[in-house]
């Protein structure tokens, strides 16, 4: 049997991989594992519980209340909250744990269980496998304390969690968003009301779509993987751009005044310059992947700033931060993590971020981002192929180096095995579309007859 916990915590077709039994039973795990690193000794522990507005997300809630509850933790229910926002609040209330139901950008049958520890902060391997190993034994007749008459918990709905959150929103900006008109696609997800709220306390004008979820249409058509709307919204509304969720909020990506789309590279290079005159970009370093745009790294040189590079995942960016004491990190897909306000990804907080510096600059949204050119960037995935021998293969080797010679040093290479598939990812980035098409072709036969 396979590892449940994946890179962003358990997900799977909700009622199918991931039943109200696993829900309950990992919770309950959960919770004896937390206890032992918390410091559950001598008061009640507590969980904050949310989730996005998935139909599912309503009995995996009940299982997973009712997990945590019959262990002796007493929950705090925050009903349809970002996954950020469980995060904050899980640090802000003192929480011993908490527990976001989603499954992000997936379609709506999927969803998730994502645990985080005390803090708000993302559990380290060791300890997902800690609960998933208790999860087991007690799954083949191992028994766990159970607690009996007022020893178990009691559960409450904390409907002051989305005035708290959006009150810490707007509370670290550097400046008021007023004069600015912004659309807000809250992709029928958990930032539909939050989002709008955050912004329009922040003194924008508020132009919303894709904010009218229910339980079914969660990232349908729209939000970050479906920007068509969004682009046709704010041109329609003159507005001066727009900002495009996911289905739990930890993503961002933007479209400026033109309809232009603005990924999360291009978002960084915006935060950082902001953050840097301000004197608030410690070490004046920032934190991405190495599937960040070549144009990205150029532009962080040109302007004096150091990037450092992780493996893909946002839980990786976030471990190089949190070593080297950095402020601002993230990937290309939106997830933008600013440490100094937010323990992972915040959709909202960047989108507001976003609409406070071209408040303060007073410039164009187009121009901002214009500090760097995103260079063309071709992928393509190799199937069924024996990726482990992706990296002592002679004649793939020879074939890459090979490659970037003839791309030098406005371009490079990137041969990714895929976590879960037998397949890899050939990307190449190149100033010229045509090169980077080519370059990429040739590899990918190569990786096909090398490794197929």
């Amino acid at each position: 049997m396979g590892r449940l916990f994946g890179t962003d915590g358990v997900r799977g077709v909700a009622n199918e991989g991931l039943t109200a039994e696993l829900a309950l039973g990992l919770s309950v795990s959960a919770a004896h594992v937390l206890a032992e690193v918390g410091s559950f000794e001598g008061h009640r522990p507590v969980a904050v519980v949310g989730r996005d507005p998935r139909a599912s997300g309503e009995f995996l809630e009940a299982a997973v209340v009712a997990g945590l509850a019959s262990a002796g933790v007493d929950v705090l229910r925050v009903g349809v909250l970002p996954t950020p926002a469980v995060a904050y609040l899980t640090g802000s209330l003192g929480a011993d744990l908490g527990v976001m139901l989603s499954a992000s950008h997936n379609p709506m049958p999927d969803n998730g269980i994502k645990f985080f520890a005390q803090g708000g902060h993302k559990l380290a391997d060791e300890l997902e496998d800690r609960i998933e190993s208790l999860y087991r034994e007690h799954g083949a007749g191992q028994p766990w304390a159970r607690p009996t008459g007022a020893g178990v918990g009691r559960v409450r709905d904390y409907d002051e969690g989305f005035d708290n959150y959006v009150a810490h929103l707007v509370g670290v900006l550097p400046n008021r968003l007023d004069g600015l008109k912004i659309v807000i696609d809250g992709a029928h997800g958990a930032a539909s009301r939050v989002s709008p709220e955050a912004f329009a306390r922040a003194g924008a004008e508020v132009v919303t779509i894709g904010a009218d979820p229910d339980g079914l249409n969660i990232n349908e058509g729209c939000g970050s993987t479906h920007m068509q709307g969004l682009r046709t919204a704010v041109v329609e509304h003159g507005a001066d751009f727009g900002v495009a969720h996911d289905g739990d909020a930890d993503r961002c990506l933007a479209v400026d005044a033109q309809g232009e789309e603005i990924d999360g590279d291009q978002i960084l290079a915006v935060l950082a310059l902001a953050m840097r005159d301000a004197g608030r970009l410690r070490k004046d370093t920032v934190v991405a992947t190495v599937m960040s745009n070549l144009g990205f790294k150029l532009a962080m040189a040109r302007e004096g700033i150091e990037l450092l590079q992780t493996a893909v995942g946002d839980r990786y960016v976030l471990e190089e931060m949190k070593r080297g004491g950095y402020a601002l990190g993230g990937e290309q897909s939106g997830h933008v993590i600013a440490l100094d306000h937010a323990t992972t990804g915040d959709g909202t907080l960047t989108g507001l971020m976003l609409a406070a510096r071209v408040a303060d600059t007073g410039k164009p949204l187009a121009e901002l981002v214009s500090v760097m050119e995103r260079l063309p960037q071709v992928l393509i995935n190799v199937r069924d192929v024996d990726k482990s021998r992706v990296d002592t293969s002679a004649e793939l080797a020879a074939a890459v180096s090979d490659a970037e010679r003839e791309l030098g040093s406005t371009g490079r290479v990137l041969l990714r095995s895929s976590g879960t598939e037998p397949l890899v990812r050939v990307m190449v980035e190149a100033a010229d579309k045509e090169q980077a098409d080519s370059v990429a072709g040739r590899l990918a036969d190569v990786v096909k007859s090398s490794l197929g």
